[in-house]
């Protein structure tokens, strides 16, 4: 299934310019049960690629870099960042995948998903995959 925004099928010629990421909200029914994650992720993602053995040889500069950032979209087959989530991906059970807030920059993309969180109360709702908030906040067994 693929990403959903303000009710419409996301793809990405709707991304906005200057947008970095975005605040998700999965859902699915796993052994009976409804569950959800709250989380973020980045549209894109960024590599260094190096260059091969010829293209260094052939620089007349040795002080060049010897490699290239690459960039690519990274949002369109992601599955959480939750082990259930994801081996629930791995087994066929659809996920419902929502995006909750389109971010501009990474501070936005941290503080809009803390804040989602508590007003979901990803802690203290059982329905909720989420372990912790922000690494402090943490689930009370």
């Amino acid at each position: 299934m693929s990403w959903m925004y303000q009710g419409r099928e996301f793809n990405s010629s709707m991304i906005p310019e200057g947008a970095v990421g975005f605040v998700y909200e999965m859902e699915a029914i796993i052994d009976g049960k409804s569950v959800r994650y709250v989380g973020k992720k980045n549209f894109y993602s960024t590599t260094k690629k190096k260059f091969g053995k010829r293209a260094v040889a052939q620089m007349t500069d040795k002080r060049n870099k010897k490699y290239e950032t690459v960039s690519k979209a990274s949002y369109q087959n992601y599955y959480s960042s939750n082990a259930v989530l994801k081996e629930a991906h791995k087994k066929g059970i659809p996920i419902k995948r929502y995006m909750v807030k389109i971010c501009f920059s990474k501070m936005e993309l941290t503080y809009y998903e803390t804040k989602y969180q508590f007003l979901r109360e990803v802690l203290e709702k059982d329905e909720y995959l989420n372990g912790n908030i922000l690494g402090r906040f943490y689930k009370i067994k």
